[in-house]
């Protein structure tokens, strides 16, 4: 997976030189205030899982912190819509999930690997009805409100630490952060059954696997539109669908070994969507 970043300039001046600098100064004051306080999350919300929006929050907060501390502001967290680029995005950002869902869980579906079961829905009707009419929903409501807790991560990992990884010119930006991303959710899995399959160790390369390509399609709708909103979105909408419309709707001893966000069939459609979207182009609008 190539990424093009020839559109940045080259460090050879001076002013350049500082720009690195401050970039990795920002990435150890975020990473210093991101460990403590997302371990600090992750015991608490062991004990009461309402602490896990705290934990979705620890991202952006670090990156509050950070900026504060080396008096950075906020111009660069590019909260603008973005213009065309960003309405462009919003088909892909809602019919993404829709399409994932449909190739991986569609799949296990209708081999058996996976057992489809009808979602509680207030919407009535056949079972084809139900499942259309939750996806709808989650795909405009759940979105809505998914944004409170994935604006916390993305104000973080896609408004800070992916633009420092770029700027600090760390090899390989893009799945460096996709890394970071995924490791940071491990202990959830590992000691909270967060899509903790029946194998554990191949759950978690799995995990990564999806992470690390969804993260690659997130940083490519953020640098692409320069906005963070497409990347708050996207999130948001990834969680409402496929936890909400389409992991509901999947049952078995064998659901987390095949779909979900650990699933053998969910890992390949996320590689293969990275993939594809990776031979295009990356035109970096705003850091």
């Amino acid at each position: 997976m190539s990424t093009n970043f020839s559109t940045l300039p080259s460090p050879s001046s001076e002013e350049e030189q500082v720009l690195i600098q401050k970039a990795r100064r920002g990435l150890l004051v975020f990473f210093a205030i991101l460990i403590p306080l997302s371990i600090l999350s992750y015991a608490l919300m062991l004990k009461a899982p309402i602490f896990g929006l705290l934990l979705m929050w620890t991202p952006g907060l670090s990156s509050i912190f950070a900026r504060v501390v080396l008096r950075e502001g906020i111009s660069d967290i590019s909260l603008r819509i973005g213009g065309k680029q960003t309405l462009k995005s919003l088909p892909f950002i809602l019919l993404f999930p829709v399409i994932i869902g449909l190739s991986a869980y569609g799949i296990a579906w209708i081999t058996g690997l996976v057992q489809y079961v009808t979602p509680d829905s207030f919407i009535k009707g056949p079972s084809g009805v139900i499942l259309a009419g939750t996806i709808l929903f989650q795909m405009f409501a759940g979105t809505a409100i998914g944004i409170i807790s994935s604006s916390g991560e993305e104000l973080g990992w896609r408004g800070y630490m992916l633009t420092r990884l770029i700027n600090a010119r760390v090899p390989r930006p893009v799945l460096t952060s996709g890394i970071i991303w995924g490791v940071w959710h491990l202990p959830v899995m590992l000691f909270g059954n967060y899509y903790s399959g029946p194998y554990p160790a191949l759950s978690v390369i799995l995990f990564m696997i999806s992470v690390t390509s969804f993260s690659y399609l997130i940083s490519r709708v953020r640098l692409t539109t320069g906005s963070l909103w497409p990347a708050i979105l996207l999130h948001a909408c990834w969680n409402a669908v496929i936890q909400d419309a389409f992991d509901i709707s999947s049952s078995g001893k064998n659901v987390l070994l095949w779909t979900g966000e650990s699933g053998i069939l969910v890992a390949l459609a996320l590689l293969i969507a990275a993939w594809i979207m990776s031979r295009k182009p990356l035109v970096i609008r705003q850091l």
